[in-house]
């Protein structure tokens, strides 16, 4: 069924957004209070007379209009608490808390918080006394030129001074001659930042960042930005001086940054969070945050959008906003143009008739209201701003060149408007400029200081026969004084292949440094060769400093592991080459052997010689394309749990698990002269690495069982539906390198490995192969991959005594979550069975899911209200489950009934618990019937989920007495301790198989 939503707020935003939303077939209609005149009457939008600041009255009316959501356009209700309130009663509301919304009501609070959290701003102090913001000013060892009334003062509460003595008036007519009221109390006092001003705006669910196109205002009233400041004149976008790299660099700098603080500071932002950003020689800074749509930057942002409005909003409500982002039109340029009373932005004459409209709209053109009114049929000015005239063309001069058109269309006495919005942009695209070669998009001084950041990385790895010191040509390396009396050379060159894409997709650049150099130096470790020097090779289209600086300190830190000095390298920044945030690494390793040490020694291995095993990190860095084919036909995401039986890791986590380096732990067993051959099973699996290393007569027979195979490997099997030869040949199953060694020596040479703290086992032995049989054969593998093997995780086995796997459980909620936390803190103990991995809500901004998140325990919501049946609904909830790898369900304050099929899927998986001794007083109201008939215990129970209404087979129970003069406020607040008693319990029992639930129906405890 259609939805019904409303749009609070009066101005050409407010229109914007009802135009925007009355477009998706999911809203039947859109109402806006107050509105105005272009919002009053349409065939989908009316205006409602409903009280915004009355937020109980407001709240009554959304139940009562069965409103879908509440979106908040202006600032002042966000300030004054609507989305907490209207929450709190139940209506889903789209704009951030008062708490979050502190960005823009506070500039003192923005401030402090952009320093605690490294947000690049100009350099500020905030002052509450007259005199000291005055000496400030004059003292300042940079410009502080900027005075800011810290509160809400409608867009014009800033000044931007020439002069000092121009800063100290404003401060006078701010603080003393109380120019903007209370807001300004407190003053801010910044440096002048020069260069071009943008409006980088963003949709959050308080996590996941989606940008919008960016776009630039036009404050001034007067054309060539002369005259005095407004709210705004027009914009245009998408603002042309913001590529695609630096919108990524302010996304990752600005946005997220700003998203990730409000997080951990325990104040989650969701709904549109703007930017306003000064695009300075030393990047980009932020001028002020907003916390709603910009206006007019609404008008030309959400016409560009490709996307349904109304299902943003829902994913971001929802906290999906990563699984469906908004799509944009490309190659598409809009202008927004202000249509102002004469006066403005002081006194002016209102009730003026306003003719022309429909004739601007006859051209293609949208007229979006704000300050209308209706007055015996016709519209009328009712404020400074009047309207806007939006054109969208494929390019910015067209778009201006169309939209002037409309505003001569359009006729009211006094109009005052700017012919020249998106001047600016237009100039920016047409100027000539001599090139340079940061235009053409490589920039030098970046490279230079990500050498200055990782020169004393590479230092730190100097060893003897070579101190490094990054910069120079070439690098050298002795070798007599490294030891070596008649050495052979060995080199080796690899990469990390498209290990790197989920590295970059999950934004952790830390560990492929080790993957690559480990996959290097463990080839050369198969000549036999001590690992002495690397060089790396690092390529991208446009150099992230950060980013590059992450890799390379983990490049560092393996040669540290390895043994190996970071000689030199190469960082190519090529333009076109690589998508905004990809790169790409190649490395070279050179080592040394004394010759005769030199592996493999091909004529001592001879059939019935034995092959030694030493266990992987996990996928280390090869078949990553088959992972990720496997990973996307899944219902997996890199950020979902790792698959049941890895660890409590991320799946993206467990991936990333980098490639376990050998030559440190290895290398003295290679030199003892025991080990025939070294084989690294790098790409090509099992099945073409030990031949390798294998005479030309020679091949293996491998026991799959005789080794430790990590559960990632049986997963993946079972996604891929892989045969035993695809696993084989593409992935190292458990075994990271393999040694040949004689069988007399079989067991010494596998207590040395043991003794380097390395995991290993009698594998396999060698056999005369046949020519055109097989080289290698892996009996069992099928077997050693199947699931009800005991669950095995990457690093050391587990001894005999190590604790069992704790179930995994999902609680769904609704409301406060009071029985969550119990449960939350019950499975934290380490003798807890459980251990909760998701929190399900079927409403969003529920107190439930601050609980969750403040645990660290990931969350969804899914409204029930956008599936047509509670099988559709339950299904979505299964499958989530299923993404999580769930074994036990918890409702806890859930006001859902479930399906049939749902409960019978999870029959003796699912807890409930009720306000009553059941079988007495089922349904809702328990304690109102409780009191009702005068009983004198009632209690809790705890008990599985049956198809019919608190029916399910009882765990455990509590009595509670019904005391005289009991309400149904003071009775439930003592259940309410039961529960948090028995709830914890009963899920104890049920984790740790104490009691289930038997075929029969029956309970069964673990003594029966």
């Amino acid at each position: 069924m259609a939805a019904r939503v409303l749009v609070v707020g009066n101005g050409g935003r407010e229109h914007t957004l009802a135009w925007s939303l009355a477009r998706s077939p999911h809203v039947r209609q859109v109402l806006v209070a107050p509105g105005n005149a272009g919002t009053a009457g349409s065939e989908k939008i009316s205006n409602a007379a409903i009280s915004i600041s009355d937020h109980s009255a407001l709240a009554q009316f959304c139940k009562d209009e069965n409103i879908e959501f509440v979106v908040v356009g202006p600032e002042a209700p966000l300030a004054a608490g609507m989305v907490g309130d209207l929450a709190a009663a139940g209506v889903r509301c789209f704009g951030p808390t008062a708490q979050a919304a502190q960005l823009e009501s506070s500039k003192r609070f923005a401030k402090e918080f952009m320093d605690r959290h490294g947000i690049p701003t100009a350099r500020w102090r905030a002052f509450t006394e007259l005199e000291a913001a005055r000496g400030f000013i004059l003292s300042a060892d940079f410009p502080a030129l900027v005075v800011k009334a810290s509160g809400l003062a409608a867009g014009k509460g800033v000044i931007v001074a020439a002069s000092r003595e121009e800063a100290c008036r404003a401060v006078q007519d701010i603080m003393q001659d109380k120019a903007f009221g209370a807001a300004g109390e407190t003053v801010v006092i910044e440096e002048l930042l020069e260069g071009e001003e943008v409006s980088c705006l963003c949709f959050t669910d308080g996590r996941t960042v989606a940008p919008m196109p960016p776009a630039q205002d036009h404050k001034r009233l007067l054309e060539g930005d002369r005259g005095p400041n407004t709210g705004g004149m027009g914009a245009c976008c998408p603002a042309p001086q913001v590529s695609k790299d630096l919108l990524l660099k302010i996304k990752n700098a600005i946005l997220q940054r700003t998203v990730d603080g409000m997080q951990q500071e325990g104040t989650p932002y969701t709904g549109v969070l703007y930017a306003g950003v000064m695009l300075t020689r030393d990047g980009p800074k932020v001028l002020e945050f907003n916390c709603r749509f910009g206006d007019p930057e609404c008008q030309v942002i959400l016409p560009l959008l490709k996307s349904d409005l109304y299902e943003v909003i829902q994913s971001t409500l929802d906290g999906l906003l990563c699984a469906a982002p908004p799509v944009w039109l490309e190659n598409q340029a809009a202008v927004t143009v202000v249509m102002a009373s004469q006066g403005y932005p002081g006194d002016y004459a209102k009730g003026v008739e306003i003719t022309g409209i429909a004739e601007a709209q006859a051209l293609g053109l949208e007229v979006f209201q704000a300050g209308t009114a209706l007055k015996d049929g016709k519209v009328v000015t009712s404020g400074g701003r009047v309207l806007t005239v939006t054109a969208i063309r494929d390019t910015l001069v067209a778009a201006l060149e169309a939209a002037k058109q409309g505003l001569a269309a359009i006729k009211f006495e006094g109009a005052v408007y700017r012919k020249d919005i998106g001047s600016r942009a237009i100039a920016f695209l047409q100027q000539p400029r001599g090139l340079t070669y940061k235009d053409s998009g490589v920039d030098i001084a970046a490279g230079n200081l990500l050498v200055k950041q990782i020169k004393p990385l590479a230092r730190a790895t100097s060893r003897p026969g070579c101190d490094v010191d990054l910069g120079g040509f070439a690098g050298l390396f002795d070798l007599k004084a490294a030891g070596y009396r008649d050495p052979l050379l060995v080199s080796g060159t690899d990469g990390v292949g498209t290990k790197l894409k989920v590295a970059q997709q999950c934004e952790q650049h830390g560990t492929v440094g080790q993957d690559l150099v480990a996959m290097c130096v463990n080839d050369i470790l198969a000549q036999g060769a001590e690992p002495l020097f690397f060089l790396d090779y690092f390529s991208c289209g446009h150099l992230d400093v950060g980013t590059a600086a992450a890799v390379v300190a983990g490049i560092a830190e393996a040669c540290r592991k390895a043994g190996c000095a970071l000689l030199g390298g190469e960082t190519a920044e090529m333009p076109g080459m690589y998508a905004p945030g990809e790169y790409d690494l190649a490395g070279f390793a050179v080592g040394a052997v004394e010759r005769d040490q030199q592996l493999p020694r091909l004529e001592s291995i001879a059939e019935g010689d034995v092959v030694i095993g030493v266990a992987s990190s996990g996928l280390h860095s090869n078949g990553f394309s088959l992972v990720r084919k496997i990973v996307a036909k899944s219902s997996l995401q890199y950020s979902s749990p790792a698959p049941h039986g890895c660890g409590y890791q991320t799946l993206g986590d467990l991936l990333l698990t980098p490639t376990r380096i050998y030559s440190h732990s290895l290398l003295p067993v290679l030199r003892s002269g025991h080990v025939k051959a070294f084989a690294h099973i790098t790409g090509g699996g099992l099945l073409e690495n030990i031949p390798r290393v294998l005479p030309p007569s020679c091949g293996a027979e491998l026991d799959a069982r005789a080794w430790r195979v990590p559960a990632i490997f049986s997963w993946l099997q079972h996604e891929g539906c892989l045969s035993a030869e695809e696993m084989a040949r593409t992935f190292n199953c458990g075994l990271g390198a393999a040694l040949v060694v004689s069988p007399d020596l079989a067991e010494q040479v596998l207590r040395d490995v043991r003794q380097h703290q390395e995991e290993a086992w009698l594998v396999g032995q060698v056999v005369a192969r046949p020519e055109g049989s097989p080289r290698v054969r892996v009996q069992h593998l099928l077997d050693a991959l199947q699931p009800h093997r005991p669950a095995l995780h990457n690093g050391p086995a587990p001894s005999p005594l190590s604790t069992p796997e704790k179930a995994r459980v999902a609680v769904l909620i609704s409301g406060t979550g009071s029985n969550l936390q119990a449960l939350i803190d019950s499975t934290r103990e380490p003798s807890s069975a459980a251990h909760i991995v998701l929190v399900i809500s079927n409403k969003a901004a529920v107190a439930g899911l601050d609980r969750a998140a403040s645990a660290g325990i990931p969350t969804r919501v899914l409204n029930h209200k956008l599936y047509k049946s509670r099988v559709q609904f339950d299904e979505a909830i299964d499958q989530i489950l299923a993404e999580f790898s769930v074994d036990i369900v918890c409702l806890a304050g859930f006001m859902r009934i479930l399906s049939g099929p749902f409960v019978r899927k999870w029959n003796g998986k699912m807890l409930n618990i009720h306000p009553s001794l059941l079988p007495a007083f089922k349904g809702a109201n328990a304690h109102e019937q409780a009191l009702a008939t005068g009983v004198a215990l009632t209690g809790c129970t705890v008990h599985f989920v049956a198809e019919d209404v608190d029916t399910g087979r009882i765990i455990l129970q509590e009595a509670v007495p019904v005391k005289r003069g009991d309400t149904v406020a003071t009775l439930s607040e003592r259940v309410k301790v039961a529960e948090h008693r028995i709830f914890p319990a009963a899920l104890q029992l049920v984790a740790s198989g104490a009691v289930r639930l038997g075929e029969d129906g029956r309970l069964c405890w673990a003594q029966e």
